[in-house]
């Protein structure tokens, strides 16, 4: 029996691999070996589809940082490196949904955008309130939080098209050289 992770899961895949505009319900319906009819049992839209993703991403990735967040021990630049190891190490793990959400947001028709955005910000918030944090007990330095939080999450996001598994460099590697920037980037004097 087919259940509908198994077919959010071959969707992710193949949206990854083709992009969403290319793929067709019967490209989904064919990898999990259901007829087209059988599939929006389960379904109802393709951009039903693609916003379920997205929300699964986010809900993941949220999940892998909240923590560290709510960290009370923590001090911000800890929180932060911590943070980048975790949503590093969360995008090459789940390469599939993470593409779907960093790529193909922008595939939603604008009712179901509007209904994206809000998550979005909320995961952006995440890092604002570590940054502020950060800026209020003179840990960080910069001009514009919501700013230096983009900038982080934009270099973060196309990790996913150029790492290599087999590269010299591990994901741990990365994450460390990428807070090793930020942080002494945000660092005052």
């Amino acid at each position: 029996m087919m259940t509908k992770e198994e077919i959010l899961d071959a969707a992710a895949q193949i949206f990854r691999i083709k992009g969403y505009h290319a793929t067709s319900m019967s490209d989904i319906a064919g990898a999990v070996n259901l007829q087209k009819a059988s599939l929006y049992h389960h379904v109802s839209s393709k951009q039903d589809i693609l916003l379920e993703l997205l929300d699964q991403a986010l809900e993941l990735l949220t999940g892998e940082i909240i923590s560290i967040v709510r960290d009370e021990e923590l001090s911000s630049d800890k929180k932060l490196r911590q943070m980048i190891y975790a949503y590093l190490n969360a995008l090459i793990s789940y390469v599939d949904l993470s593409s779907v959400l960093l790529m193909e947001h922008r595939s939603l028709n604008p009712e179901r955008h509007a209904r994206h955005i809000p998550n979005r910000d909320r995961f952006e918030a995440l890092w604002r309130k570590v940054i502020e944090e950060g800026m209020q007990t003179d840990v960080f330095c910069c001009a514009e939080t919501s700013l230096t939080a983009r900038n982080l999450l934009g270099a973060m996001n196309w990790v996913i098209t150029w790492y290599n598994p087999k590269g010299e460099l591990s994901i741990e590697d990365i994450a460390d050289q990428t807070a090793s920037l930020f942080l002494d980037g945000l660092k005052g004097n």
